[in-house]
């Protein structure tokens, strides 16, 4: 295969790996379906795979030296909302699951998951929904007291709602509306974090494609709590772990939508020195595009390894990701620096 067609079978399978991890309703709490999602794909390439108790996948993939042991991680779960109480016209009042921008949820489409299994569609809105009958529809504050969801059934209230088996505790998971441009933008919600789980998988692919393996043992981890901070709390010994997941665009940040992002420091601390530092001096060596920046207001599996005990150097790389939490979109050339920047790390050969 020639490189040019490595480069697009590479980019096929990263494209539909994502979409498939996108398709999956995956909030916090209810990752079961994108975790099997992701299983099955390791599977099929080759990889040893095994879930934690807490719901984590971990993906063996044995080095070539012994002596160290590595581990990469991402994040499968994503924010969400849960069904609150039920108001007396049959409409859902709910909380959040993560931290989710709520303004931008207001008119989005909705699935509601029952705990016996069914399925309802709805709406999410704000409880001043037209400007043809309140006064305050373009004004009112887009929150949880404020923001309520419209289920797509004949109801009349609270009592008709509750026949239909919905109740408080019930996911409310809204949709990603994922789209792929022919510039190789890719506009979605949950990019935070499954374009870096994508990437993951598609460099155990990449694996499979060369015959190549990482210079020591690794195990790729899919984590399913890191939006509410202890995704990383259970994962692998291991003596170096590498967090990919979304880079940060915006303010003072140098980070654009085509690069790897490294950072240096987010709001749990600095992450090793070391690592950060020999990650760029890859970057900056292969040609790789890359920006090393700070992240304010940011958490990661890391810091939950970190604050868990885990004795390990560690570092967070991720394709930049503009306006996280929201209405996501980053380009594929972000998603390959990615790629590339941690199979140089890997070291693979």
């Amino acid at each position: 295969m020639t490189e040019k067609a490595m480069q697009e079978a590479r980019q096929a399978f990263l494209v539909d790996t994502l979409k498939k991890l996108l398709g999956q309703d995956s909030p916090t709490g209810f990752t079961d379906g994108v975790v099997t999602a992701a299983e099955t794909i390791a599977r099929e390439l080759g990889f040893a795979a095994r879930r934690t108790n807490k719901g984590n996948l971990i993906i063996t993939v044995p080095g070539r030296e012994p002596g160290r042991k590595v581990g990469l991680c991402a994040h499968v779960d994503t924010l969400g909302l849960m069904v609150r109480s039920i108001t007396a016209d049959g409409m859902l009042m709910v909380t959040k699951v993560g931290g989710p921008l709520l303004p931008t949820l207001d008119g989005e489409y909705c699935r509601i998951y029952t705990r016996q299994g069914q399925v309802y569609t709805g709406t999410v809105l704000s409880l001043s929904p037209s400007v043809h009958v309140q006064d305050d529809a373009a004004t009112r504050p887009r929150d949880e007291k404020n923001m309520a969801v419209r289920i797509d059934e004949k109801v009349h209230g609270k009592e008709d709602v509750e026949a239909l088996g919905i109740a408080a505790g019930d996911y409310v998971c809204y949709d990603p509306k994922t789209v792929v441009t022919g510039s190789g933008f890719v506009k979605s919600r949950f990019l935070d974090d499954k374009a870096s789980a994508a990437c993951l998988l598609t460099l155990l692919w990449q694996m499979q494609q060369t015959g190549t393996r990482p210079r020591y043992e690794s195990y790729f981890t899919l984590t399913v709590h890191e939006e509410v901070g202890h995704g990383g709390a259970t994962l692998p010994t291991v003596d170096e772990l590498l967090a990919v997941d979304m880079g940060c665009i915006g303010e003072d940040l140098s980070c654009t939508e085509y690069q790897v992002s490294i950072c240096a420091k987010d709001n749990g601390g600095p992450y090793d020195y070391g690592m950060v530092s020999r990650l760029e001096k890859l970057a900056k060596d292969h040609g790789v595009a890359y920006a090393v920046d700070i992240y304010p207001h940011y958490g990661s599996d890391v810091g939950a390894a970190w604050r868990a005990g885990m004795d390990c150097r560690a570092a967070l790389i991720g394709p930049g990701v503009h306006a996280s939490h929201g209405m996501e979109r980053t380009h594929l050339d972000a998603l390959h620096a990615t790629l590339d920047l941690a199979g140089l790390y890997l070291e693979l050969a």
